[in-house]
């Protein structure tokens, strides 16, 4: 799973200061160097600096504490509204020891977007990752998003397969991992997408960072996918669409419905089918109040043979697993009572319901910034025959807890949420939102 986005306190300290700091915006463009450095600096002028300078404190779930020193550096338009975030950081974590990570981020108008991140840590953790998307808002018959990752994470956790697997069970492993994908849309309506999702994958499971935690090999010898594979994976997706903004959605209706499989004979090292779908809906209740709600399934019905690693996981934001579009992309799905891969098995339902009332709003250095609350309950559980019964609350997982959302209008939102489950406190961050 993609770790673009991880440090819990770190990209809500960054949103805070795109929305309430950004007085010390300029026009700022990674591909035009004579906007790199202010035109004059003062050490008693934060309006001058070339960088604001944040404290990290961060956890997560699987990685541990990592704290050390972020330099966010934002470009603005006319409108004074963020076009592009540039943060680079050194830190240090508890298990992967010194590293640091670059980050840009550019949002060049309503319908276009990229990304580039790369960071490497001393003990093993490395990743480079990018991404495309253009056609958001679906106004030309055509929309595309491309997406390249490369990572080596030495924190996964694996507790079995199974909506009974025991937290005692805990083991590790690295995942490394190069996947490219390609989501190739037709807008046959404003709010009606056709869209083919290509996505090769090739995967190495290698012995994890802890000490204190038995490597994964070791206790599940027998797990499907541990010498890792290869995945050509391809969808057909079919989406409605009538929010009325897919990076701040206060109104409207997702549903995605979506098939797909990969097979030997397209140069996967497995065969499985899968069929899945993901509703997402948007009540605006006042001026302040959105009741959002979502509810994903998947079923993987010749999935005998299907690794781990490309199994139906429940746990984590899931924030990384759909596209700029909204539609599912990935295997894993929000269920915040703790990291990513908590339980997996062949197929899954979840529900989410989170309430995001804004607590602050106001313009202030000609940025307009919103400080949202969101308590919230998420609700799944997986399952291996497709002839369960899948809305059988009585072996379903709940998880509730409070995020908090930072946003600066109308691209960027920054979100720490803080879920609790069985397991304890789980603490999740990212850019966007959950769902």
């Amino acid at each position: 799973m993609s770790k673009k986005f991880s440090g819990a306190l770190r990209w809500l300290i960054i949103v805070v200061a795109v929305s309430f700091v950004a007085s010390s915006a300029h026009a700022f463009s990674l591909l035009d160097p004579s906007t790199w450095l202010p035109s004059s600096f003062s050490p008693t002028d934060p309006d001058s600096w070339p960088f604001i300078p944040i404290p990290e404190v961060a956890t997560d779930p699987n990685g541990g504490t990592t704290v050390g020193l972020l330099a966010a550096i934002l470009g603005t338009d006319q409108k004074h509204e963020i076009t592009s975030i540039m943060a680079p950081d050194l830190n240090w974590n508890t298990t992967l020891g010194p590293g640091g990570t670059f980050r840009y981020f550019n949002y060049p108008d309503d319908d276009s977007q990229w990304f580039v991140v790369t960071g490497l840590s001393e003990r093993i953790a490395s990743h480079v990752e990018g991404d495309y998307a253009t056609g958001l808002t679906r106004s030309s018959l055509l929309s595309a998003q491309f997406h390249f990752l490369f990572e080596r994470d030495p924190t996964e956790r694996f507790f079995g397969i199974g909506n009974d697997s025991s937290f005692g069970n805990q083991t590790n492993y690295t995942t490394e991992q190069i996947e490219g994908e390609a989501l190739l849309g037709l807008n046959l309506a404003e709010n009606f997408q056709l869209a083919l999702d290509i996505r090769p994958r090739w995967v190495r499971i290698q012995h994890g960072a802890f000490t204190n935690l038995p490597s994964t090999g070791t206790l599940f010898p027998d797990v499907k996918g541990l010498n890792g594979g290869s995945v050509f994976r391809n969808r057909l997706l079919a989406t409605y669409d009538s929010r009325d903004s897919t990076k701040v959605p206060t109104r409207g209706t997702l549903f995605s419905f979506y098939g797909g499989f990969a097979d030997r004979a397209f140069g996967s090292s497995v065969s499985y089918d899968e069929i899945g779908f993901e509703a997402r809906h948007y009540w605006k209740l006042s001026s302040r109040i959105i009741l959002a709600s979502q509810l994903t399934t998947r079923y993987v019905p010749a999935g005998n043979e299907t690794p781990f690693w490309e199994m139906s996981w429940l746990g984590g934001d899931g924030s990384g697993e759909v596209s700029d579009f909204g539609v599912p992309l990935g295997e894993q799905t929000t269920w915040r009572g703790y990291g990513a891969g908590r339980y997996i098995d062949n197929n899954l339902v979840a529900g989410s319901i989170e309430m995001r009332t804004r607590v602050y709003e106001r313009d202030i250095f000609n940025t307009h910034g919103i400080l949202e609350l969101a308590p919230f309950v998420d609700l799944g559980q997986v399952f291996h025959d497709a002839g369960y019964n899948p809305l059988d609350v009585a072996v379903m997982h709940p998880a509730g807890g409070l995020g908090l959302r930072a946003i600066a209008m109308p691209f960027v939102v920054g979100y720490v949420d803080f879920g609790v489950a069985n397991d304890g406190l789980a603490i999740f961050s990212g850019v966007n939102y959950p769902f």
